[in-house]
């Protein structure tokens, strides 16, 4: 691309809502009132493993369990494995999805691209899917008759997506359409998750909130998730006692610092959109997949900023969008959905994300990277 090619605009975002810091902290300590109700203080400090008599996992893993069901208002939840992409796997298992079954009553999904592990696994049990443009009620409405499930991104598939999750859960409801909401990079740091919003269920990555590597929790109704539970009876597929300790432990600080990154968030978007960083022409707040920022740059250098802001203590690439792993801001080239929707940003625009940092350092890396890249600024 040359430099006289026209830039780009970011598209208009219409980011997810926060949760305000002090409602941050009552979360923080009504998680902690529901492991009183389910564990006596010793139990936290011990954890057994295997296809316990009984429950047929984990005590320990059993106990968590009920921590998050009893948290997020629903009736159970299953710890599994493989992260977010498992829990969306198993929930959609459990629903009943079979070729046979679907030839007949396909998958709701929003006309938007998909995230590419949920795709692959839709294409791997050949699941037959419908699409509605979610933004549009009416579409929406159409649409709901065909189908008995629905599956609902809680970020945004699209920059421009619109839509409110609660919003497409009720609708689906009143039409007898049970729904599996993802809520990865969602839940904690919206005011309310799928589940909590009338869904079926919610699924989401217990590593992107702190947590041990690998595992996922499906949070919802009863009967999907005893279903979980029945396909996920070998002991190899279990999350152990220790690593659902370790995800509960990494909870507790969850609600807060996601809290906190939000209010950084959008400081680095106030600063940077009143020209604190000469080369950065626009700026967004969007939930792509995370809740981040976007920057699009005066100059077709987004392939390079990365690189640039890596040298001066950036991260030089996701590991589980905010992970334990993550501490230091991100810096990165545009999600690979986001690009498949709007290619034409892969030169002029980089998401950037704070994570436990302070808004002087993301603005400070940001403009030094940019200038790194045009010395003649």
């Amino acid at each position: 691309m040359t430099e006289t090619a026209a830039p780009p605009s970011l598209p208009r975002t219409h980011p997810l809502p926060t949760v305000p810091l002090q409602d941050a902290v009552d979360r923080q300590f009504r998680l902690l009132e529901c492991t009183a109700t389910h564990f006596e203080g010793q139990e936290l400090f011990t954890a057994d493993a295997g296809v316990v008599p009984g429950p047929g996992r984990p005590r320990t893993t059993a106990k968590v369990e009920a921590v998050l069901a009893d948290f997020f208002g629903a009736e159970d939840a299953a710890l599994v494995q493989g992260a977010g992409t498992g829990a969306i796997r198993a929930a959609l298992q459990a629903a009943g999805i079979r070729p046979a079954a679907w030839s007949t009553a396909p998958l709701l999904v929003h006309r938007a691209p998909l995230y590419p592990t949920t795709r692959t696994t839709l294409v791997g049990m050949a699941v037959r899917t419908v699409e509605a443009d979610f933004n549009d009620p009416g579409a929406l409405a159409a649409a709901l008759p065909s189908v008995r499930w629905a599956y609902i991104q809680h970020t945004r598939q699209r920059l421009g997506d619109a839509y409110d999750t609660g919003a497409v859960v009720a609708a689906c409801r009143a039409a007898g359409v049970r729904t599996v909401v993802d809520d990865n990079y969602a839940a904690l740091r919206v005011p309310a998750c799928g589940v909590e919003l009338g869904a079926d269920a919610s699924c989401f990555s217990l590593f992107k909130l702190h947590g041990p590597e690998g595992v996922g929790v499906v949070v919802g109704a009863r009967d999907l998730v005893a279903r979980i539970r029945s396909d996920n009876y070998s002991g190899g597929g279990q999350v152990q006692g220790h690593q659902a300790l370790d995800a509960l432990r990494a909870l507790t600080h969850v609600p807060v610092m996601w809290s906190i990154q939000s209010q950084v968030t959008q400081e680095v978007a106030d600063r940077l959109a009143a020209g604190e960083a000469p080369g950065v022409a626009e700026v967004a707040v969007a939930n792509a997949q995370d809740r981040c920022l976007l920057l699009r740059l005066e100059r077709p250098i987004a392939r390079e900023l990365p690189a640039a802001a890596a040298r001066l203590g950036a991260a030089p690439h996701p590991v589980g969008a905010n992970s334990r792993y993550e501490i230091a801001p991100l810096v990165y080239r545009l999600s690979g959905s986001s690009l498949e929707d709007e290619p034409g940003l892969a030169d002029w625009a980089v998401r950037v994300n704070p994570m436990r940092a302070g808004a002087d350092l993301v603005v400070d890396m940001i403009r030094r990277a940019v200038a790194a890249l045009d010395p003649g600024r």
